[in-house]
């Protein structure tokens, strides 16, 4: 495996337990349930996606310096 991908197996899950921690269903008109769960599916794909690529640059660079 790529790290890359071992760096995505980890931060997904960290990520999707983080951003459950907001309250974000009070924002969302009743019974629109599945369009919040895909929200939190977004916000964690995004905010994993840039988490991992902060930390495999962060590294690649670091190794050069």
């Amino acid at each position: 495996m790529t790290t890359k991908t071992i760096l995505y197996i980890i931060t997904v899950p960290l990520s999707i337990w983080a951003i459950d921690s907001l309250n974000i269903t009070r924002l969302f008109k009743k019974n629109r349930y599945y369009q919040a769960r895909l929200l939190y599916f977004m916000l964690s794909m995004g905010l994993s996606y840039l988490v991992v690529n902060f930390l495999y640059d962060f590294f690649t660079y670091s190794k050069l310096m």
